[in-house]
C-alpha cells in the first residue's frame, strides 16, 4: 500500500500525543490567565460571568458553551473533526485541574507574569492541537463557517463575535482588563509564530506535479506547387502528405494535449 494511504504509525502516534498534550496545556494556560486576574480573553471572559451566575463551575461552562457553538456548525455546515469534539470536551477539565493546582499571588508584578507565562502557554498549545491536523476548535469552526457561509470578510465575522461575548461576559461579571487588551494584540502574532513550527506535516501535503515533457518541433515541408495556380490548390486535411502539422504547443489548437499539473 502507498504511504500517502497508510502514514506511519509513529506519525500517528505524534499527532495523537500532540492533541491531548495541546488540549492539556490549554486548560493549564486558561487556568493561569484566570488566577493572574488581570483580564481574560473574550471566550474566557464570557465563562467567567455565567460561572458567576449559575455557580455550576467554569470548567463545566466551558463544555457547556463549547457544545453549544458546536451546535452552530450544523446550520453552517460545517464538518468538525476529532480535535474539534476533544477540544469541546477536555479543555474545561483541564481548566479546573489547572485552577486546583495554583494559588492566586496577590502582588501585581507577579500576576502579570504568571499572565504572560499563560498567554505564551496558550500560543504553545494552540500550535500544538491545531497543528496535529484533527480539526480546528470550536470557535475558529464557526468563525470561519460563517465566513464561507455568509461571505462574510473573516476579520468582521470574528470581531463581532468576539465583541458580543466580551460583552455579555462582562455584564455577567467576568473579568476584563489590561489582560484582554494584551491577548488582542499578542494571541495572534504569537500563534503565528508557534504553528508553522508545530504543524505536524501530512502525507497528504506531498503534491507531486507531473512533469511536462515538451514535445518535439515539428519538422517544417513543402507543399508542391499546383499548375491551376493557388485558387484550386487543393486543401490538405490532417492526415494528407502536404498538411502542416499541428503545433501541441498552441493555445489555439483544438487537439493540443491538456497537461495537468498537481491535483
Amino acid at each position: 500500500m502507498s504511504s500517502l494511504q497508510h502514514p506511519a504509525p509513529r506519525l500517528l502516534v505524534r499527532r495523537w500525543t500532540q492533541l491531548f498534550i495541546g488540549l492539556f496545556l490549554y486548560g493549564i494556560a486558561l487556568a493561569l490567565m484566570i488566577e493572574a486576574a488581570v483580564g481574560l480573553d473574550p471566550w474566557t471572559v464570557f465563562a467567567q460571568g455565567a460561572d458567576l451566575q449559575t455557580g455550576w463551575g467554569i470548567g463545566l461552562v466551558t463544555v457547556l458553551i463549547g457544545a453549544l457553538v458546536l451546535l452552530l456548525w450544523i446550520p453552517l455546515r460545517q464538518k468538525p473533526g476529532i480535535g474539534t469534539v476533544l477540544n469541546v470536551l477536555l479543555v474545561g477539565p483541564a481548566l479546573e485541574v489547572g485552577l486546583w493546582a495554583f494559588e492566586v499571588p496577590e502582588e501585581l508584578w507577579a500576576r502579570i507574569l504568571i499572565f504572560g507565562g499563560g498567554l505564551a502557554l496558550l500560543a504553545v498549545a494552540t500550535g500544538l492541537y491545531v497543528g496535529a491536523g484533527f480539526g480546528p476548535g470550536p470557535r475558529d469552526g464557526l468563525m470561519t463557517g460563517a465566513h464561507a457561509r455568509f461571505g462574510f470578510p473573516i476579520w468582521a465575522v470574528r470581531g463581532t463575535i468576539e465583541f458580543t461575548v466580551l460583552t455579555i461576559g462582562w455584564l455577567l461579571g467576568g473579568n476584563v482588563g489590561l489582560g484582554t487588551v494584551a491577548f488582542a494584540l499578542l494571541i495572534g502574532p504569537m500563534v503565528h509564530v508557534t504553528l508553522p513550527r508545530l504543524r505536524v506535516p501530512l502525507p497528504s501535503d506531498a503534491v507531486v506535479a507531473a512533469p511536462v515533457v515538451p514535445s518535439a518541433p515539428a519538422a517544417p515541408t513543402d507543399a508542391a506547387p499546383s499548375d491551376r495556380g493557388p485558387a484550386a490548390t487543393p486543401v490538405a486535411g490532417p492526415h494528407e502528405p502536404g498538411a502542416p502539422r499541428p503545433n501541441p504547443d498552441d493555445p489555439t489548437n483544438p487537439t493540443a494535449p491538456i497537461v495537468v499539473v498537481g491535483s
